[in-house]
């Protein structure tokens, strides 16, 4: 009787779905913009320390 009523739960009731976490292309959208923002700021960077050597020399 108890391997029935186990039986029955098991396939009657719905299983709780694991919903935590952001999904695919949330996490991948997010990495996009990480990576975009760390390249800007390098290439910002590059490009003060380039002008401000170019600067120094035409002085």
């Amino acid at each position: 009787m108890i391997e029935y009523i186990t039986a029955w739960i098991v396939t009657h009731i719905p299983k709780a779905r694991d919903e935590r976490g952001l999904s695919q292309s949330t996490e991948n959208a997010l990495l996009v913009v990480g990576v975009v923002a760390v390249v800007g700021t390098l290439i910002t960077l590059v490009t003060i320390f380039i002008k401000a050597k170019i600067d120094a020399g035409l002085k």
